[in-house]
């Protein structure tokens, strides 16, 4: 009983670590995805280069819970309930190494971007969509930290606010490259930022839905809502 009561204690131990590192990587992208659409606004190619940067530092935080991850299973033999936190642990940094390389992708554009003549309010607008969906990750973390499916269900449903504000940006990048074929350049590297940062919301909304399917052993009975008539006119970049 002892030894069983040490093996418990030791599996919480490491899970504990494992779940603190996937909270700093959530962290480095939360901060990652607002200085991205910071820089943007701003014309700060220097905070872009520190996006870019810093990206490495996902990459390596991933690599360490996965092989962590991979070490609690082998050493540990968690039971299913353990075990299915664990692979939730591992699915959350992949979506948030995804979330990481979006934000580095937007950085890359905003060199680009301050070379051209700035098109209305569509760094403003997007610098407000990387908001809503930094609050929808945040959220999500939370949510799993917590075991709250309640919060993690209406985090999946304000992807839908996401998709609607990706909509608007949408319609008006159309407007100017309708009205003056010289925007058409900067308003294509517009359009694939609001499309990294949707689909970054995409991935705070599949946490949501693996905390759910933590808490409550079953994936959320209906579809997922979405609002992008425009999803097959846009690439990840």
């Amino acid at each position: 009983m002892n030894t069983e009561r040490h093996i418990a204690t030791a599996f919480d131990r490491d899970l504990e670590a494992v779940q603190a590192m996937t909270l700093k990587m959530g962290g480095l992208v939360e901060t990652a995805i607002l200085n991205a659409a910071l820089a943007l606004e701003s014309r700060d190619e220097e905070l872009a280069e520190q996006v870019r940067a810093g990206d490495t530092a996902i990459d390596a935080l991933e690599n360490l819970i996965n092989t962590e991850a991979a070490r609690l299973i082998a050493l540990r033999s968690p039971t299913a309930g353990d075990l299915r936190t664990v692979l939730t642990v591992m699915k959350i940094a992949a979506a948030l190494e995804r979330c990481g390389d979006y934000s580095k992708n937007m950085a890359k554009r905003t060199a680009l971007l301050a070379r051209m003549p700035p098109i209305g309010s569509a760094p403003g607008a997007l610098r407000r969509m990387a908001k809503a969906v930094q609050l929808q990750l945040k959220d999500a973390l939370d949510a799993y930290i917590r075991r709250d499916a309640e919060l993690a269900a209406e985090v999946r449903l304000r992807d839908l606010d996401v998709d609607q504000m990706y909509n608007g940006l949408f319609r008006e990048l159309l407007t100017h490259m309708m009205e003056d074929p010289r925007n058409i350049s900067a308003c294509m590297h517009l359009h694939f930022i609001a499309k990294n940062i949707e689909r970054m919301g995409d991935h705070a909304t599949s946490i949501a839905e693996q905390v759910i399917y933590l808490v409550t052993g079953s994936a959320p009975a209906e579809a997922r809502p979405k609002s992008d008539p425009t999803r097959a006119a846009g690439g990840e970049a």
